[in-house]
């Protein structure tokens, strides 16, 4: 089991969490992720921790693929690298329509079909055994769309990928972790209970079978974000969690059109699911906020007094063995809680 730790983005001022970011690299934390929304981008604060750690690895989770074409992607991924001796991953992430067109300014398209491709082109240019071309439903390269000069030429990448550099993926849907299991590295289930890897199972093994090559489990790092919270209160700290998880839930996306709804409709909880989105969608968030089931989030996080959530790591550990979880990405304001977390896993 690699352990991560979740910094997060940007309120309205920057504040990068160096000093924490230090202490988990001593405690052996493999990484640290960024991500970004409308706000802080996530390339910028990676870089900022690559440049004032030694050994940790920093991945994006997420950098918005909408946002950026998948050559700059591969260009920023591999100047990150050679910059941070190798210790950089790539996190990627359609993020949603209401994000994609109302801040990105540019159509949502076929989230899964972005994801493939875009992971494709970057492989291409990583490889660099030829000069680029491409030709799927979301990217031609050269262009040849509306607008286009014809001028466009075939390019090679003039900076050489000197070691592999790992491509993650942020996807929940059932096409969505398919496809994520045959182009990518690894994945991010933003929660995950490790008692019910099965709402994964299928679409991961379609996914690794059609890669081909002998992919595996082995191959394919799931790596859910925990948050683990210590206090003698299991229900307070519960309640330190119950806000992120009714955003999510309610509202990340409209009726209908809401990935983190349907999951947690597919661990079992669509009841709760339908009424935190009906209260969040109404302004009714605090109430939205108290419907979030205990089960649900004791079931996805670590809480309580240190005895309770070493028991309750114990899941995590059995599904560590069967490689249904490679990586648990930590999310914690608690210094003594990423010291536990070492202890347990590490």
């Amino acid at each position: 089991m690699k352990l991560g730790l979740i910094a997060g983005y940007s309120g309205k001022r920057i504040s990068i969490p160096i000093d924490t970011i230090k202490h988990a690299e001593t405690l052996g934390y493999d990484s640290v992720w960024t991500s970004e929304a409308y706000g802080s981008d996530a390339v910028t604060p990676a870089v900022w921790m690559l440049a004032n750690t030694t050994k940790i690895k920093v991945g994006t989770a997420i950098m918005q693929m909408p946002g950026r074409t998948p050559a700059l992607a591969a260009m920023t991924a591999m100047t990150v690298a050679q910059l941070s001796n190798n210790r950089f991953i790539v996190g990627l992430g359609a993020s949603g329509p209401q994000v994609v067109e109302g801040w990105h300014g540019v159509p949502y398209g076929k989230p899964v079909t972005r994801l493939k491709e875009y992971i494709q082109v970057m492989k291409q240019i990583f490889a660099r055994e030829s000069a680029l071309q491409f030709d799927g439903k979301e990217y031609q390269i050269p262009y040849r769309g509306p607008g286009t000069t014809n001028l466009g030429k075939p390019l090679k990448s003039i900076m050489v990928c000197e070691d592999k550099i790992p491509i993650y993926a942020a996807t929940l849907t059932p096409a969505g972790v398919q496809a994520a299991a045959e182009v990518a590295d690894g994945f991010f289930p933003i929660w995950m209970d490790p008692d019910q890897f099965s709402v994964f199972k299928d679409p991961i093994e379609k996914g690794l079978k059609a890669a081909g090559g002998g992919k595996s489990l082995a191959d394919f790092d799931v790596a859910p974000f925990v948050t683990v919270i210590i206090g003698d209160d299991v229900k307070q700290c519960m309640q330190m969690i119950r806000g992120n998880m009714a955003l999510y839930i309610g509202g990340m996306g409209a009726k209908g059109k809401n990935f983190y709804n349907d999951y947690a409709t597919r661990l079992g909880f669509g009841a709760a699911a339908e009424k935190i989105q009906d209260l969040f969608l109404s302004g009714k968030k605090d109430e939205a906020m108290a419907a979030v089931p205990e089960e649900l989030i004791d079931a996805c996080h670590l809480v309580g007094p240190a005895a309770r959530i070493k028991d309750r790591a114990q899941r995590w550990k059995a599904a560590a063995k069967k490689n249904q979880v490679g990586s648990m990405l930590i999310g914690s304001g608690q210094p003594k809680a990423l010291e536990l977390m070492a202890e347990i896993m590490l």
